[in-house]
């Protein structure tokens, strides 16, 4: 296994360019999150495995005189300062001292609140786009790590383990499999998902991250689980229908992906993820639901 690492050892590369350029941005899954403890500092002591998806949001970001955000496709998504977008594109200016600014517009294409860490990988891909549209001596890592705990798993740009509250990564070869999300479009806090947890104590041990490999690669049951997702299913019984009709359809080893409300599962085949992804629009059409690979 890879020595532990963080950001500043290796971020994501993205294209140069003067003229607006659209960026992609990956939304990730957690194939395991164990809550180890609740700190003395108030953040948890996290295990992860976090992998990028080929799904995800993308930003279309260029040069201009002031900042600018404007946001398609997530009508009650702010685009003030609310938004993260917004945040990180301000930090790096400001740090960077650039006088000028940037027009970004965000096509929301994940859903809002729904564990694939849409609004850190967003926040993210601003970072590095800035950097390349106006570059200095910034450190991108550590505003990443004041931005929020899953900006740096992004701006690392690869599938890692996440230790800490986020911020210790390494790098983890993972192997490219099919799988498919569905959110059955109940929006969860992550705020509420911890103080649920807490409340029961129901802390977890560490992944067995060898294992979780081993069963990815040979097809079979993987042995992940995710800290969260019984505290949240048993308040939201959609997330539990959602893992229901993920084995119903054929898949195998559904889990919640962070504090939900998407799960996911694997499949054997990207025409399975896909046939899979089909059947449960049929049953579910309210449902976003979307077949993709790992990266």
């Amino acid at each position: 296994m890879l020595g532990a690492m963080t950001p500043e050892q290796g971020a994501a590369a993205l294209p140069s360019s003067p003229t607006p350029h659209t960026y992609f941005a990956p939304a990730k899954v957690n194939l395991g999150l164990s809550v180890r403890d609740l700190r003395a500092d108030g953040y948890h002591e996290l295990h992860s495995v976090m992998v990028p998806l080929a799904v995800g949001d993308d930003l279309e970001i260029g040069p201009a005189d002031t900042l600018s955000l404007r946001v398609e496709g997530a009508a009650g998504l702010p685009a003030d300062e609310r938004n993260l977008v917004s945040r990180a594109a301000r930090a790096y200016l400001d740090a960077a001292g650039v006088t000028e600014g940037a027009s970004i517009t965000l096509h929301k294409r994940l859903p809002l609140a729904s564990g694939l860490g849409g609004g850190s990988s967003d926040a993210a891909t601003t970072l590095m786009a800035l950097a390349r549209l106006y570059p200095s001596g910034v450190n991108l890592p550590a505003l990443a790590r004041s931005l929020g705990a899953d900006v740096p798993f992004f701006l690392l740009g690869r599938a890692a383990i996440s230790q800490g509250i986020g911020e210790v990564l390494t790098p983890l070869p993972v192997p490219r499999v099919p799988l498919v999300l569905a959110n059955p479009g109940v929006e969860v806090s992550a705020r509420n998902a911890y103080a649920w947890l807490d409340e029961e104590e129901a802390f977890t041990p560490e992944l067995d991250v060898e294992g979780i490999l081993t069963a990815l690669t040979g097809g079979r049951e993987v042995p992940y689980l995710n800290a969260l997702q019984g505290p949240v299913a048993a308040r939201h019984a959609p997330i539990r229908e959602a893992l229901a009709t993920l084995t119903r359809v054929g898949l195998r080893s559904p889990l919640m992906s962070g504090s939900g409300a998407t799960c996911f599962a694997l499949a054997g085949s990207d025409d399975q993820a896909h046939d899979a992804a089909r059947a449960i629009r049929a049953r579910h059409p309210g449902w976003w639901v979307e077949a993709t690979r790992t990266l």
